[in-house]
Order: C-alpha cells, then structure tokens, then sequence
C-alpha cells in the first residue's frame, strides 16, 4: 500500500504510529520534517494480514519520487488533514491515480485532534474530490495519530480493503520495477520493488531490462520486510541480493523481468483516459510508469490517441498506465493506456488518420485477431510477450509451428504461389520448379519454415529444393525430338553414350539433359556421359557373368564400350554400393 496527499498531512506520523517504524530514511528528512524520498514499513494486522507502506512525498518538487512510488502498488491510503482540508497537491495526487487506474484504497483523515469539528465535512469533500480517480466510495477513518485515537478502526479497515483485493497472479512472469539500488558489504548489490505479480526465489534468473545494455542476473537471496526467505510471491515489498551486476549498471526505473517473457519497447501507441487533450499538450513530456521517468515525444493523432516515443527501451505492453508530465512543471498532465506496444511504422500520408481511427476501434483489451491481421504473420511468443495471447485461438487465425498466421494471408500466399509455380511451367517445361529461396521472396514470408505448410496446401509437391505441380510430366518442349532420338540410340547400345558433338546436333545441352533426368528418361554421369536410367542394372547382368575381382579393361570389353564410359558406370555402380572397388586397378560384384 502506498500513501498518498497533501505535504505535512500527517503521511509519515500515521506510518510510525500504525508500524512503530520510522519511514523517513534520510537523516535530512528528519531534520526537516519533510519527506523527500520513498519510505518503507511493514506491520501486521489483527487478522495477521501483513501489509506493507510506501511512504511518498507530499511536496511538489518531489512529484517523481511520489509517482515512482505509486506507479507498482495496487492500493492507496488517501491522507487528508483535519484542519487544512483539501490542498493543491492533494488534487496532484488524486490526479496520478486516476492516470494511474489505481481503484483501490482508503481514506485517512488525520489530525482530528487539531480540527474536531471539521472531520466530517472534510472526509465529504475528500470523497467528492475523488470520486474522478474512482475511490469515493472508499471507506474513510478519521484519526488522531499523535492521541493514537481511531487507529484500531483503521486497522481494521486496512483488514477490510485488502481482503477484498483481487488475488494476484502467483505464477505470472515477472516484472520488478526497482526504486532502490545500493550495496551491502559482504553482499554485493541489493535491490527493492513491490512485486505485483509472479513469484522469486532464491537462484532464479531475471533480466534487467531499462539499462543501456540488456543484462542477466542471478538472485542470490531475498528478504521481505526484513525478513529472509526461500521464495516470495505477490503482492509484497521484496529485497533481492543481485550476483552479476554492479550496482553503478542497476537503478531506479529499471525493472527485473523473467528471462524472454516481456518486449523492450520505444514505440507506444496511446489512448489518453485522463487529463487534457493530447492534441494541446507539449510534444515533449516525462513518461511516468513503475518507478521509471523517461522523456518522450508525444504525436498525437486526435485528441484521445497518439504515439509516444521514448528515450530508452522500457518493458511495457498492452494495458499498463502511464502517468504524462510536463518536463518543465510538477504537475501530471495525464493519464494513458498502452493500445500497442509493437505499433506499425507510419512513413505514408494519411497514416497518422488511419492509425488514429484503427486505435479509437480498439476496446482496450487487445483484438488478437486485428493484430495479426495487421502482421499478417507473427510468433505466438511474441504475442505473449505483448500481452495479447488469448485463451482462445480466433477463429481467422492458423496456427503453424509457434507462428500465428491470419487466414485472409494464409490464403493469399497459397494463391500468389500456385500461380507462380504454374507460370513457370508454361514459360519454362525445362525449368525444375520454382526455388524455396524464390518462394519465400516472393510471398515475403517471415520464417521459411512457414513455406512447407503453405506449399502443401497450395497442391504443390517438392523436390530437391523445388516446388512443382504434382503429377506434371512435361513433354520437353522443343527438346522432345532430341530426348527420344537419345532414347532410341541408347536402346540399340545401351553402353555406346553419345559425344558432345551428336548431343549438341540434337539440341541437347545442360537444361534439356537436366529436365530430361527430372522426368526420368536419363542418367547423367560424370564427364558427361548420358545413358538411359536401366544401364546400372544391365551393367551389373555382364558384370557378374566376369570371375571377380575384374579390372577396368574387363569390364569395358564385357560392356562393348570405352573407356569414357566405363569409368563414370563404374563409380556409379560403386557409389550405389552394387560394385566395390579394391585397388586402383580391380573392383568385385557385391553379392
């Protein structure tokens, strides 16, 4: 729970008298009677619920500190004192809530001892200044922390508003913003954060994920509310004892994230949900969200959307809040709801309109299906990282080996590459078919692994690295007359391969061969020795009649040919594993 109100209100007094802790941690603080900085306590309720404080500044100047300190917590004790009433930054406060969508909480009036009588009507007015951040049906205690009178009524009201909390998700993955980095001696590096969702353990892995280099670090202990434990979940105050990184590398604003789960992303696209118009703000604000503050450039598209650009990568997605600030004021501006956190690029005319229409359509929730179609392909890991992985498969969108694929692409492709591979055919009866680096060119797939499913229902088969029409036994074209004349002098002598010279007379080069062996009516050899495809099993008749082992002269003579031929036969015959060479100069039948 985080506190929340005016400067002097009493924030730091309740803490101490509710916890019998001190959450001003700096010794200026103390000095002045001024909270400067975040504070943390902890104390047990009489349910022996533990709850846990994030004691925020009340001054202006401190507003950072104040949203670093709310932007992770589900929960707010609202303070407004007795005799003041409601003051200026209690409306700044109310407002970074209502940016924040925190609609959870309590309402302390304090310093009823000093004001009495004003008590009632101080809590209606608290309860009617914040009915625009949600939380004026929230119940309200009026205290004295110096006489320690309605501390037990807030106690038990403290039971009260975190029993009815939603549960939070154990078992989600991890997302720590930090709000302190220092270093213990003998220890190394520790930082603190309120873990809102997931569970750490001692050993486990995380990402730090904001700094200038993405890096890996290991937790080699962890204590809440200073107490050491195996494992943590949520929602709780947490201190992680760091091994590999320096505490100069790791802090305020940066988060812990587990491994590979979450983007890092510098492109948000918007929907404003308080404050004024996007079009009337400043096109370079402060962009408030965990414990970061990262300045950023705002092109709004209408008055409730727009993109934001940040100055450095943070891990963010689909429905986080952000808080909006002026750089040169201390005031929040605003509050925003990440639409997309992987938005597409504008280079067009008329993009930003588009862009501005399609986000005014969007729900807020996340429309898988739309996202798709706009990737037309995109991981389902990746998906998950954005926030956008729904229970359900859509019913427009094939899911083929981890990627999600919008059926309206999916079908455009299978089209544009039957068309393609049939082209080829009727222009080219040689051509082999139309390569798997063509194909995936042509259809600008984004993983060629896609491209076996898309070719098999598109009614095309494979062969050696080619796609073709299934079935289609080209009669050659113009190389016909020259195949069969081949054939038919094989057939005479089968042994007798024809010379470069007689190949070329019937207009038979290298593709015509080639297109001829697809089809099965040659066998190519080294050297270029063409036969037709029964010579290794005729070869093999005359070779075994031979006493074995034979040499080369013997099998030529037995085969009635030359040496050009009988060589390139030979080590066919022994790559085939039908003959076995022993020497340089003999071979044997393999029986």
């Amino acid at each position: 729970m985080a506190t929340a109100g005016h400067v002097d209100h009493g924030k730091s007094t309740l803490i101490r008298a509710l916890t019998g802790m001190e959450p001003d941690r700096w010794e200026e603080e103390r000095r002045r009677g001024l909270t400067i900085d975040l504070g943390f306590a902890w104390t047990t309720l009489p349910s022996g619920r533990e709850v846990a404080f994030v004691d925020v500044p009340g001054h202006q100047r401190f507003l950072a500190n104040t949203l670093a300190g709310l932007g992770p917590v589900p929960v707010v004790c609202f303070v407004v004192a007795a005799d003041e009433g409601w003051q200026a930054q209690s409306g700044d406060h109310r407002d970074a809530l209502a940016a924040l969508g925190i609609r959870h909480g309590l309402i302390v009036i304090t310093r009823a001892d000093r004001a009495p009588e004003r008590a009632t009507a101080v809590l209606a007015q608290a309860r009617d200044e914040l009915a625009g951040a949600g939380l004026a049906d929230a119940p309200g205690v009026v205290v004295s922390a110096v006489e320690g009178t309605g501390l037990t009524e807030l106690r038990a009201t403290l039971d009260r508003v975190l029993q009815q909390l939603p549960a939070p998700e154990t078992t989600a993955r991890v997302r720590l913003w930090v709000d302190r980095s220092f270093t213990i001696t003998g220890a190394g590096t520790v930082v603190t954060g309120t873990l809102a969702a997931g569970t750490v353990a001692r050993g486990d892995r995380l990402d730090v994920l904001g700094a200038e280099q993405p890096q890996s670090v290991v937790i080699r202990g962890l204590q809440s509310r200073g107490e050491p434990y195996p494992t943590v979940g949520p929602v709780a105050r947490v201190a992680l004892n760091l091994r590999g990184v320096s505490r100069d590398v790791i802090h305020r604003g940066h988060a812990l994230v587990t491994p590979g789960a979450w983007p890092s992303t510098g492109t948000l696209d918007i929907r404003r949900m308080s404050g004024g118009r996007l079009t009337e703000a400043a096109a370079k604000l402060v962009v408030h969200v965990g414990t970061a503050a990262v300045p950023a450039r705002l092109r709004p598209f209408d008055d409730d959307h727009g993109r934001l650009t940040l100055d450095r990568r943070l891990p963010l997605v689909l429905g986080d809040r952000l808080v909006l600030r002026d750089p040169g004021g201390q005031w929040v501006l605003g509050g925003a709801l990440v639409l997309d956190a992987d938005p597409p690029v504008l280079r067009r005319r008329g993009d930003g309109t588009r862009r501005s229409a399609t986000l005014g359509e969007m729900d807020g929730a996340g429309d898988v299906g739309a996202e798709v179609a706009r990737r037309g392909a995109v991981r389902e890991s990746h998906l998950r990282r954005l926030g956008l992985l729904p229970p359900e498969v859509p019913a427009q969108v094939r899911v083929l080996d981890g990627w999600w694929v919008h059926g309206a692409t999916y079908d455009a492709w299978q089209r544009r590459l039957r068309a393609a591979v049939e082209e080829l055919h009727a222009r080219d009866p040689l051509a082999e078919g139309l390569s798997r680096g063509a194909a995936r060119d042509l259809l600008a797939l984004p993983d060629e692994s896609l491209l076996d499913a898309v070719a098999r229902d598109a009614g095309l088969e494979q062969h050696g690295g080619h796609l073709r029409i299934p079935g289609v036994r080209d009669d050659l074209g113009d190389a016909e007359a020259g195949v069969s004349e081949l054939e038919a002098r094989l057939q005479a002598e089968p042994f007798r391969a024809q010379e470069a010279d007689d190949l070329s007379a019937l207009k038979l080069g290298g593709r015509e061969l080639a297109a001829a062996e697809r089809l099965g009516r040659v066998l190519r050899l080294h050297d270029g020795v063409v036969l037709l495809p029964t010579a290794p099993a005729l070869a093999m008749r005359e070779l075994a009649r031979l006493d074995q082992p034979f040499t080369t002269s013997q099998a030529r003579q037995a085969l009635g040919t030359t040496r050009r031929v009988a060589i390139p036969l030979l080590e066919h015959l022994d790559s085939r594993g039908w003959t076995r060479r022993l020497d340089a100069g003999h071979r044997e039948v393999v029986r």
